[in-house]
């Protein structure tokens, strides 16, 4: 099973960056893919970006041309450049992976770590 830690949330004005890691380990030369989910209070999960290992990636409408999704393949990373943050973007973050060619539904999840933007 592949452990998968997020790091790098905080608390950040409106308009200001961020940038979330992934760091994967235990057996992540199976991963076809990995994405950054999100779950607000009182809201669904969702997707925000994914990219496969042959760096396809995909994003929400929501963050096109804000956030940057990137993978690291050697060092088994993940990592989400958030630019002018807005306070919707206010939620939990969850780093995630995918296997073989189901890479809509993720076999694995990370604790989460919380960004909170401030308006």
């Amino acid at each position: 099973q592949v452990r998968l830690e997020e790091s790098g949330g905080g608390l950040v004005q409106a308009g200001g960056s961020l940038r979330l890691s992934c760091a994967a380990s235990g057996g992540a030369f199976s991963i076809t893919a990995m994405a950054w989910y999100r779950q607000a209070p009182e809201s669904q999960r969702e997707l925000v970006a994914q990219i496969t290992s042959g760096g396809v990636t995909k994003y929400a409408d929501s963050v096109k041309g804000r956030f940057t999704i990137s993978r690291d393949n050697a060092k088994n990373g993940l990592y989400l450049q958030m630019n002018n943050l807005k306070p919707e973007d206010t939620a939990v973050y969850y780093c995630t992976a995918s296997y073989f060619s189901d890479v809509d539904n993720p076999g694995d999840w990370g604790q989460g770590t919380q960004v909170t933007v401030s308006s």
